[in-house]
Order: structure tokens, then sequence, then C-alpha cells
């Protein structure tokens, strides 16, 4: 196993750790907010970061190992690609289906 540098260690940690957290930020997103409308923010804005954060990690790790990750990079583009993508398809096919909004109306100033 190679040694890597400690600052290279440090900054792959730290990207780790930011991924995690925003992934967690993202799980209880998904089981707190009420409905597919407030739900839809916890999987494309929280979680993608997550996981961004995750294969950034993995770049910089590839790359001081003398590998350049263009793998992690193309998996990263697809995903900041694809998910405000998909979250728009499914909040059309939610208000086309009519489905009901727990968020409640704002109240009208005087």
């Amino acid at each position: 196993m190679d040694t890597l540098n400690p600052v290279v260690e440090i900054i792959v940690v730290a990207m780790l750790l930011i991924g995690a957290f925003f992934a967690l930020v993202g799980a209880i997103g998904m089981l707190r907010f009420k409905d597919i409308f407030q739900r839809l923010h916890a999987p494309t804005k929280a979680t993608t970061l997550g996981v961004g954060g995750v294969l950034i990690a993995s770049m910089i790790y590839s790359a001081a190992n003398g590998r350049f990750g263009i793998h992690e990079l193309l998996i990263t583009l697809f995903l900041f690609i694809t998910a405000p993508v998909s979250a728009n398809l499914m909040a059309k096919a939610a208000l086309h289906l009519k489905l009901p909004s727990k968020a409640g109306h704002p109240q009208k100033k005087d």
C-alpha cells in the first residue's frame, strides 16, 4: 500500500466527511418531509452533493496515486446533470396526478 502525502490524506478525509454529511442530511430529509414535493429536495440537493463529495475524494486519491480518475469525473458530471432533470420530471408527474401537497399556503399580508 502506498503512503500518501498527509495534506492529500487530509483533503480526501475532508471530502469524505463532507460527502457523508450531505448524504446523511439527504437521508434525514427523505424521512422527515411530508409529501413528494418536499421530498424532491432531499435526493436532488443534499444527496447529490454527498455523492459528489465522495467521488471528488476518490478522484483526489486516484490522482495522488498517479492515476487520473476519469470514471469518477464522468459519474459526477452525469449525476449533476441528471438529478435536476429527474426531479423536474417527478414533480411534473406528481402535478399531473394532482397529488396533494402538505406544505400549506403562505399567509397573505394585508
